[in-house]
């Protein structure tokens, strides 16, 4: 089925869910509350699991109660744990808010002793990312570690995809150690400068990217689908009512490094990636919403 290497962060996501979000000073009742295993990095090496390649998750934890979390949620997504254990730190934490409407959240995050990721984890984690077929890393931890796996992979003649969040200026040695690069809008117009906001936009943005050195660039697009530069927009699809919008992303780029470690094209490992998404937002939570591949298998027949 193909084997991924993630490099990223695990953080325990705690969800409220309320009418609007408070003003500073301001107290409200939410409507309820969650506690869950999140992070970019966990969670796309989740789904990818879950989508039944053979992963490998590079990252650094707490000695606590959260780092057991991550632990029992890899066991079951079929994830293989590459761990620093850094007794000294704690694990990563995520506040989430989420709107009771629409679904959209707004997220802060404390990576705890994944901020302590670094080149020495890379090292250690050589052989994992050297043996797969797909690297996958997002900015969540320091930069530095990101570049040096990237190098890895591409050293080794592995795929690489960079999920560039949260935003961050970006160098130009990065840029081109990226065979795919797969920002959201936001992240697009502050790597580009080009507000993306329908296909030509995207376009644009898409050939400004290239110009910095990028192999192939994915605009993920919310609602309206991703952009796949030289194929146009791949749709989203609608797998249901919205629920919550946390974790879609990282479906997606979990989805999308899977289906390309077993060997699809570009196109339709996007349009894998789109489904894993779609079912993900019908449903609440981050890890916890992504789906299983007969799922996915089944939404596409």
């Amino acid at each position: 089925m193909g084997k991924v290497a993630v490099l990223g962060i695990f953080v325990a996501d705690a969800a409220f869910r309320a009418d609007r979000m408070p003003v500073m000073g301001e107290t409200i009742l939410g409507n309820s509350f969650a506690l869950g295993p999140g992070g970019k990095g966990s969670n796309q090496a989740v789904a990818a699991g879950r989508m039944g390649a053979e992963v490998s998750f590079i990252s650094a934890l707490g000695a606590d109660a959260f780092a057991q979390m991550a632990h029992d949620m890899w066991v079951q997504a079929g994830v293989t744990p590459v761990i620093r254990e850094i007794a000294q730190s704690y694990t990563g934490a995520a506040f989430i808010y989420v709107d009771e409407a629409s679904g959209d959240n707004a997220i802060i995050v404390s990576p705890g002793a994944a901020s302590l990721i670094g080149t020495q984890d890379i090292v250690r984690a050589r052989d994992e990312i050297e043996s797969a077929d797909v690297f996958l890393t997002q900015l969540e931890q320091p930069m530095e570690a990101a570049i040096a796996g990237l190098r890895v992979a591409r050293d080794a003649g592995v795929t690489t995809v960079l999920n560039p969040a949260p935003a961050a200026d970006l160098p130009a040695e990065m840029l081109a150690l990226c065979d795919y690069i797969t920002p959201n809008e936001t992240e697009t117009e502050a790597i580009t400068g080009v507000a993306v906001t329908d296909m030509n936009s995207a376009e644009k943005a898409s050939g400004v990217l290239r110009e910095m050195g990028v192999g192939v660039p994915i605009i993920t697009m919310g609602e309206q689908g991703v952009y796949l530069d030289g194929h146009g927009m791949v749709p989203a699809i609608n797998a249901g009512k919205v629920i919550e919008t946390t974790g879609a992303g990282d479906a997606f780029n979990g989805g999308f490094a899977s289906a390309l470690a077993r060997g699809l094209p570009a196109l339709e490992a996007a349009k894998f990636g789109c489904v894993v998404a779609g079912i993900s937002v019908t449903r609440g939570g981050a890890a916890a919403s992504m789906p299983t591949r007969p799922e996915v298998d089944a939404l596409l027949a």
